[in-house]
């Protein structure tokens, strides 16, 4: 509790500091990684990586989490609200304690007040070298523009620059080069020790350059909003940056318009088992769309959501995921307006197993 305490007086320069952190890289692609689900009470284990991880309330939203054995310099966090209503989650910092890995997240329901609730969440760094096939990066941005953290496996340097209007900015992962004109799966979080935010991606080209994602962030209230961020993105590979392990990993885009779910081109919904086009979604209602990873039940397992869009939106999952023999039902994604309102957004979801 007095960790916690001190994170709530926290500066905004000391948190950056903090999750600039550095530690021994390690030999692979991931230097470190966990995750886990937290379903208000306890760690579930069929969704947690290290065993041990060890989750710590700290009220009104805030959650400490020790990731055992992983401590890395720099990385990403995801985090997706679990949560019947209009809830999501954002991380406020992460770092390396001794051998561990420490990130903080927040959670917030619509208009922008803190909320206790569920929630799904993974760490991820990584430093070169990177010998796997497919594509990976991610970068953890600043405000204003910039990088603080990235990672290419072509070894290219990433940037972000922000496009003028609050809350807009340029992802660039160049030598991530795809066919085109969407490949692969994207996860954004927002980043704020401060105040709610949440971001969501407005915009995506793939290339034989590379990729380029435009991402937009607002505040609480739906104001658009300059704010930190992590973006991953995956292209046969899983979402912390392995393969083979896991060999059971996939992604899918519900691409608008709505109401019908719109499931992206087949590089877009990716089974590592069965290959491009594999999965499926379906409408279960306004705002709802059921995900369906066939041939992927692996435990322990880890599923994230991020709205695409242009209006503020964002996602969550109304319940944790479950099974139907092999398959993984993610029933469902659901995604609200700015004020809280069902609604038919686009969505990006993310399936990761740990073997």
């Amino acid at each position: 509790m007095r960790i916690l305490r001190r994170l709530a007086a926290v500066s905004l320069a000391a948190a950056l500091a903090t999750a600039g952190l550095a530690a021994p890289a390690q030999a692979a692609v991931p230097d470190g990684h966990g995750f886990v689900l937290w379903d208000g009470a306890a760690t579930v284990p069929a969704s947690t990586w290290p065993p041990a991880t060890v989750v710590t309330p700290g009220g009104f939203g805030l959650y400490r989490i020790i990731f055992p054995g992983q401590a890395a310099r720099g990385g990403v966090v995801h985090v997706t609200a679990v949560n019947g209503g209009p809830v999501w989650c954002q991380a406020l910092r992460w770092g390396p304690s001794g051998a561990d890995e420490i990130a903080y997240i927040r959670c917030y329901k619509a208009g922008g007040a803190p909320v206790d609730t569920p929630f799904s969440a993974v760490f991820a760094s990584s430093s070169p070298p990177d010998g796997f096939p497919g594509r990976y990066g991610y970068v953890h941005a600043n405000l204003t523009g910039g990088v603080i953290d990235q990672y290419n496996s072509s070894m290219a340097l990433n940037s972000v620059v922000p496009l003028g209007p609050p809350g807009q900015y340029h992802v660039r992962l160049p030598g991530l080069g795809t066919p085109g004109p969407f490949d692969g799966g994207i996860q954004v979080t927002a980043v704020h020790p401060n105040t709610g935010a949440h971001c969501q991606v407005a915009k995506w080209s793939s290339n034989p350059g590379g990729q380029d994602v435009v991402v937009l962030c607002f505040d609480g209230a739906g104001a658009p909003f300059n704010t930190w961020f992590t973006l991953s993105y995956q292209y046969e590979r899983s979402l912390f940056g392995s393969l083979a392990p896991p060999k059971f990993f996939g992604y899918l885009w519900n691409m608008p318009p709505p109401p019908a779910p719109n499931v992206g081109p087949p590089p877009t919904n990716f089974n590592s088992q069965l290959g491009p086009g594999a999965n499926a979604a379906a409408s279960s209602g306004l705002g709802l769309t059921l995900v369906g990873f066939r041939a992927l039940a692996q435990r322990p397992d880890n599923v994230q959501v991020t709205a695409f869009g242009h209006l503020g939106e964002f996602c969550n999952l109304q319940a944790p995921w479950g099974y139907s023999g092999t398959t993984v039902l993610v029933r469902n994604v659901a995604c609200y307006t700015a004020a809280g309102v069902r609604a038919d957004s686009g969505s990006l979801t993310s399936y990761n197993s740990e073997f």
